[in-house]
């Protein structure tokens, strides 16, 4: 069974996850490490739709 997650990101927010896996992607090649990890998550943040929606607070 395969589990999905979805996260509800601002643009500001969603900037900086993709600056933190670039930042990380480019200590990782200084080292000789491989990307092939990290380049997959930061394609799938760069090409996620984008979808508004309402949030309704009510009081409990």
């Amino acid at each position: 069974m395969k589990i999905t997650f979805h996260l509800a990101l601002d643009d500001n927010q969603r900037s900086m996850i993709i600056h933190s896996l670039n930042n990380l992607r480019n200590r990782l090649i200084e080292q000789g490490k491989y990307t092939d990890t990290v380049d997959h998550i930061l394609v799938k943040v760069i090409s996620a739709k984008k979808k508004k929606f309402k949030i309704v607070y009510t009081e409990n």
